[in-house]
């Protein structure tokens, strides 16, 4: 059975002949998902603007089911299907119609107009891009300029990913410059798409943010399995101070340092309610520490 989301995927490649890029579809569906209520795919401005890391591995899980044909080539990677696998009867009468409206603005759209439209119509995700300069005019470029935040005051911020896709993770490191994010998790590993440790390297490089994984700072799974109140939290966060904190002191140093040079730098585990994770008594020693010029700021 397939998840409504890959049924768009497969009817928007269909709707537009059987064969796509993988750019393309990538704009067709951001373009798309523009008329949702709720998103099927969220984004974040990468190399070529708008780009979904759940988009694509819903793509290469297509293909190894055989629902897709993925070549590589030297223009890109190109997707074909079945056109008569008529997957868009099988969605609701709005993803229908905002298909066949897509089908009807975009149709006769190169990849390059596709992708200017993008850049020109939503300039925040044609900040990363490594070909803006090619397709866009002085004052296009200027206008996708004035989306980046530059704002350099020092500052420490704290993110959980708990309830976050990847890309609206991401938008928000973005949305605050940050540019270093010190994972503070003692495994590196996450059950959720886009958090274990190669995959957020790899997204973070991607979008311009220096990750660095710091499993001293951590605390080990198993202290954490009968938390069940705020009190138990306390406790254990109290305990964590006394021990893991002490114990390497030259770490927190070491990001106060961070600080001092890049500027902008986020603490990041799992939970979304700081006072439930043990990132906040990181930030809390922080910002303790003698001679700080920067401010504490939960995302």
């Amino acid at each position: 059975m397939l998840y409504t989301r890959k049924k768009i995927i497969l009817a928007i490649i269909d709707i537009f002949g059987g064969a796509i890029t993988a750019k393309q579809l990538q704009k067709y569906l951001f373009l798309f998902t523009r008329k949702q209520e709720v998103m099927s795919y969220k984004f974040v401005p990468y190399h070529y603007g708008c780009y979904s890391f759940l988009a694509n591995v819903d793509v290469v899980s297509l293909g190894k089911e055989g629902y897709i044909n993925i070549a590589e080539t030297d223009k890109g990677r190109f997707l074909t299907v079945d056109k008569q696998n008529h997957y868009i009867n099988e969605l609701d009468i709005f993803d229908q119609q905002s298909i066949r409206d897509l089908k009807n603005e975009f149709g006769k759209y190169t990849q390059e107009e596709l992708i200017r439209y993008t850049y020109i119509h939503f300039p925040f995700y044609a900040i990363n891009s490594h070909i803006a300069s090619k397709i866009l005019s002085n004052d296009e470029l200027l206008k996708v300029d004035k989306q980046r935040n530059k704002d350099n005051a020092p500052m420490l911020f704290t993110i959980g990913y708990e309830g976050l896709s990847i890309e609206e993770y991401l938008v928000k490191l973005l949305i605050n410059n940050v540019r270093i994010l010190c994972d503070v998790r003692k495994n590196a590993y996450s059950q959720k798409y886009g958090f274990s440790k190669a995959v957020l390297s790899k997204a973070c490089d991607g979008i311009g943010v220096r990750y660095i994984h710091i499993p001293e700072l951590g605390i080990e799974s198993n202290k954490r399995q009968t938390l069940n109140s705020q009190k138990d939290y306390d406790i254990l966060f109290n305990n964590y101070e006394n021990s893991t904190l002490k114990d390497n002191w030259t770490y927190l140093l070491g990001i106060k340092k961070l600080i001092q040079s890049d500027k902008r730098v986020a603490l990041t585990c799992f939970e979304k309610n700081p006072k439930q994770c043990h990132r906040s008594r990181v930030a809390k020693y922080l910002m303790t520490l003698p001679n700080t010029d920067y401010k504490l700021k939960e995302l």
